[in-house]
């Protein structure tokens, strides 16, 4: 059963960065970089459930909604897009708006969308390292500047824009009036501790996200008994003794996968199918995966190449 390094789809935005460090060596001095988009490195494999990227931004995104799975449905889509973020770095004063600062009826919504004035009806609020925030299907949102995180959605690029800071982009104001939930983001609850090792950021029916920590040269086995996605974002391991570091991803699906910390030890982000915690998901192990005397056996996963997508 397939253990791969996730193929990396480099995606060019007008509100992207030019340096990726440490996240991603690819060189963003000629366009700008706003996603990196990781893929099953297998191109005969099925669609994966889940998405998972890394969004980069220099310039504040459209503000936007995503449909449920209804309503894809009732326009030939296969399923909508509920997403969540993680905050991986953000620069002082960086904020992401979620909901809106009150409720809209369709008229409303629609005026606001014509003259602009949704812009100042979102809920901005700050962003903060570490921040992990859900959006459902139907919530208007936009992420600002200065801010770096990895997002978690339902596979789905169904985004209707409401506005567009003054971009040569189409709005979908048919679509996102019929798509939004025109109110405030609903309370949601924080994270949990599940194990000395793992906390629970986010568990909702499409997806669970967890965080990792792992210890200094601990050993561990993940039991992924379905399609699991693995993002280090801190320190270094080798995944069923394949190297990986910061910014890389793995998918694992139907198999056990040997977890070896490096010498600073690894945090990960892991995502799967919910809607609840596997309790099984991460087991502590005392063996040695290998000897710091026989390195020559290990087995490296070629990473296979970035792939180069311009969009604006």
């Amino acid at each position: 059963m397939p253990i791969e390094h996730a193929a990396v789809q480099v995606v060019h935005k007008p509100w992207g960065v030019n340096d990726l460090h440490p996240w991603s060596l690819t060189d963003g001095s000629g366009d700008a970089v706003g996603e990196l988009l990781f893929q099953r490195a297998d191109k005969t494999a099925p669609p994966a459930a889940l998405l998972l990227k890394l969004l980069f931004t220099s310039e504040p995104l459209s503000i936007q909604v995503h449909p449920d799975d209804a309503f894809a449905h009732s326009i030939g889509l296969p399923n909508g897009k509920t997403e969540a973020w993680y905050i991986l770095s953000a620069k002082p004063g960086a904020q992401v708006a979620v909901g809106l600062k009150r409720n809209l009826t369709p008229q409303e919504l629609r005026a606001a969308i014509r003259d602009g004035s949704i812009a100042g009806l979102v809920d901005w609020r700050s962003a903060t390292k570490g921040d992990i925030i859900v959006v459902p299907a139907g919530t208007i949102h936009a992420i600002g500047a200065g801010i770096v995180l990895a997002e978690i959605q339902q596979h789905s690029d169904a985004t209707f824009r409401l506005f567009d800071y003054g971009r040569p982009r189409e709005l979908h104001e048919d679509n996102a009036v019929a798509a939004s939930c025109a109110g405030p983001l609903q309370a949601q609850s924080g994270p949990r501790r599940l194990t000395a090792a793992r906390t629970a950021l986010a568990a909702i029916p499409h997806f669970v996200i967890e965080r990792i920590d792992l210890p200094a040269n601990s050993n561990w086995i993940l039991n992924a008994d379905r399609e699991t996605w693995v993002l280090v974002i801190e320190g270094d391991a080798r995944i069923d003794m394949a190297s990986t570091s910061v910014g890389n991803a793995m998918f694992v699906e139907g198999d056990r996968a040997g977890i070896e910390a490096g010498a600073d030890g690894m945090s990960a982000l892991i995502a799967y199918p919910g809607p609840d915690p596997i309790m099984s998901l991460l087991q502590e192990s005392g063996e040695q995966m290998t000897s710091s005397a026989d390195t020559s056996t290990l087995r490296s996963l070629p990473k296979p190449k970035e792939i180069v997508e311009a969009q604006t």
